[in-house]
């Protein structure tokens, strides 16, 4: 998903036509599927909505199941969950040109585990699941394209996964710089520290430590 969105973080809504949206989304495909036909990506189009959300709206609650997968055209959002004690555990920020999506809840459609709130404004390109699974029987290109993103959201989990297994929470910080720059001054860092499970103080201490290191 190559497409460089960043400009479009702190957009003005009236500025953008939604079809920038839909016309992203299908560079975003055709970049990842090259041998995609003109009709297959007008069926794609053809079943696509765009939604503009403002920060702190819910793009998707726990509990339920989601309809459509959502493709972010600009902003950022926060997934997480909540815990037995009631604290918010983040655990992704989506941005530009990711999906937004609970993907093993969004292809067995059952409800998701998790929260989707916007960060900032948002704006999500959206393709139903009823379309995508016909697009799968008639168009060999989007089944191919279905199992890509199939594939990185599997790494995707088992990235996080092992982070937390084999990583001290200092690497994980590292990591996180190293892997989104663009992010750290658009996550809070209360967002931040629950994402690499410590405590802000200790995320604190960890900054801290590195800046003096610096020097």
């Amino acid at each position: 998903m190559a497409c460089d969105l960043g400009f479009y973080s702190n957009f003005g809504r009236q500025s953008i036509d939604l079809q920038d949206a839909i016309d992203a989304y299908l560079r975003s495909f055709k970049t990842i599927c090259p041998r995609v036909t003109t009709t297959e990506l007008d069926y794609l189009e053809s079943g696509l909505t765009v939604s503009e959300l403002k920060p702190k709206h819910f793009y998707l609650h726990a509990n339920t199941i989601q309809r459509e997968i959502g493709f972010v055209f600009a902003g950022l959002v926060r997934t997480f969950y909540i815990d037995d004690k009631g604290d918010q555990i983040s655990v992704n920020f989506v941005r530009e040109s990711q999906y937004v999506t609970h993907y093993p809840a969004f292809i067995t459609q059952t409800p998701s585990k998790y929260y989707f709130q916007c960060i900032e404004p948002t704006i999500i390109v959206n393709l139903p699941y009823h379309h995508i699974q016909e697009g799968y029987d008639r168009f060999p290109n989007l089944e191919r394209y279905g199992r890509l993103i199939a594939e990185e959201a599997l790494k995707v989990l088992h990235r996080r996964i092992e982070s937390f297994l084999f990583e001290n929470a200092e690497t994980r910080y590292l990591d996180f710089m190293e892997r989104f720059p663009d992010l750290f001054n658009r996550v809070s860092l209360s967002y931040l520290s629950s994402y690499l499970g410590i405590e802000r103080q200790s995320l604190t201490r960890i900054r801290k430590k590195l800046t003096k290191n610096q020097f």
